[in-house]
This record gives C-alpha cells, structure tokens and sequence, in this order.
C-alpha cells in the first residue's frame, strides 16, 4: 500500500542530490540548498492534497489558465511562480512526474541533470479519507467540537467563524478561542493573559505558549486525549470576557 505522500516523497528523492525538510510544517524537497517541490496538505483549511512546484511565472500562468481544475496559484509562494497542482483531481502520475522533473531542472545544476530522468511513477494504491486531510473532520474531533460549540456559543453575541481553516470563535467581531489540529494534537487556543500564561505552562504540559500570538497573552491547551470541560469552560469565559463589550459583560452577568 502506498500514500500519495509516499508517491511524492519517492518521485522527489528520486533526483540526484535531493534532500527532504520540513519547512512551515510541511516536507520540502530541495537541491543544493534551494527548493523545488513542496507536499502540502489541507493548508490553513483549503481541503487540498497538493504538490507545490517552482515553476517560474510564465509556466504558471499558462497552466493555471489552461487546466484550472488541476492547477492553482498557491498563497504566499505563488507570487514567486510557484505551482500548486491538485493531487487528487485525477491528473496523470506521469504528467506530474514530468512537471517535477521540469521543476527540479530550473535549479539543478548541469552536472545533476545528467543523473536524473522524469521516473516512471506507480500510483498511490492508498485513498485519502476527509479526515486524512483534515483531522478535525474525524468523529473525534468532530465531538469536542461540539462541546466547545455549546460552551462557546451559549454566551452572549459569540458566533462561529472560520480562521486559517479553523473553527474559531468571536465575541462580537473579535476571535476568543480557536480550535486546531496540528502534528497530531487538536488544540484549543484562548487568551490566558501574560501572569496566567505562566503559571498554566510551568505547571502543566498540556499548556503550551504558541508562536506569533503568544506574546499577546494566548496560550494552547492540548485536549487530544483529555479534556477537563469544566476547565476549559472557566478559561473560555475568561477569554471572553476579556474581548466582550461591556453590552456583552452586563448579558453575562445576568445569566448569571
């Protein structure tokens, strides 16, 4: 049995000289120090199963316009010609293949290219389910989701949104919680403030500070195989009333 990662992985390292990173969270293929394919899945929520490909502006552009069910611009590194190609539409394996292979030849080095060739590819045996591209689509997930749901959207003027591809929700117009899975934990992210913060994550490991937004006071809390709801429910509410109007506290409070 073989993955559509597992396809890719092998088509990538096929070529001489060709290293595996993880950049962003995703495997990034590169030679001689500079990348050439990248295998995304399910970016900031987008549902694809993808291979990114630099393939410079003018192959980009007349690819994505010529077959825009297989091929997209991707966010970010699309405004340097790279190549997003849809894995699971039904384009050929060779065909990717070849597009690979073109993309590798506009950074390798002669002397590469003489060791390389456009392989013949066996495709994925494997299927992808939904929850496969994204996990919190799993019945799982799909429980805690529901319970954080009623919590959240039981107190006043709070809705569901979606951010980077994840459930989130608002307390009028600002983000209070968000729910996300990644590098096999789901994740509730809520505002704790800098004292409590601290506190949480010296005494508790399912309590982490994450990147960008932790300086701002937010903190992720690791429920994949515990969640405490009266827990959560305390730190929702104290998420919640920080960004709430005042409208919104006085509804509170005489819910009471």
């Amino acid at each position: 049995m073989s993955t559509v990662f597992e396809v890719v992985q092998q088509l990538c390292l096929g070529f001489a000289e060709t290293e595996e990173i993880v950049s962003h969270g995703f495997p990034h293929f590169k030679v001689r120090g500079k990348g050439f394919a990248t295998y995304s899945l399910n970016h900031h929520g987008d549902g694809k199963v993808a291979l990114l490909l630099n393939m410079g502006r003018e192959t980009q552009h007349m690819l994505v316009d010529s077959a825009p069910d297989y091929f997209f611009v991707p966010p970010y590194s699309g405004t340097k010609g790279w190549l997003g190609i849809e894995l699971n539409k039904g384009l050929s394996w060779n065909r990717v293949a070849q597009l690979t292979f073109d993309a590798y030849s506009r950074i390798a080095p002669l002397a590469l290219l003489a060791k390389s060739r456009v392989p013949d590819v066996k495709p994925p045996t494997q299927s992808l389910k939904p929850e496969d591209i994204d996990p919190l689509k799993s019945g799982k997930n799909q429980k805690l989701l529901k319970e954080l749901r009623n919590l959240c959207l039981a107190l006043p003027e709070s809705s569901e949104d979606s951010q980077f591809g994840n459930p989130a929700f608002r307390a009028g117009k600002k983000s209070f919680c968000n729910l996300s899975h990644r590098e096999g934990k789901t994740q509730l992210q809520i505002w704790v403030g800098a004292e409590r913060q601290l506190s949480l994550t010296s005494l508790d490991p399912r309590f982490r500070i994450p990147p960008y937004v932790g300086q701002n006071g937010w903190i992720n809390l690791d429920i994949t195989t515990r969640q405490n709801w009266q827990e959560i429910d305390e730190l929702l509410r104290l998420s919640y009333e920080h960004f709430a109007l005042k409208r919104m506290l006085t509804a509170l409070a005489g819910k009471g």
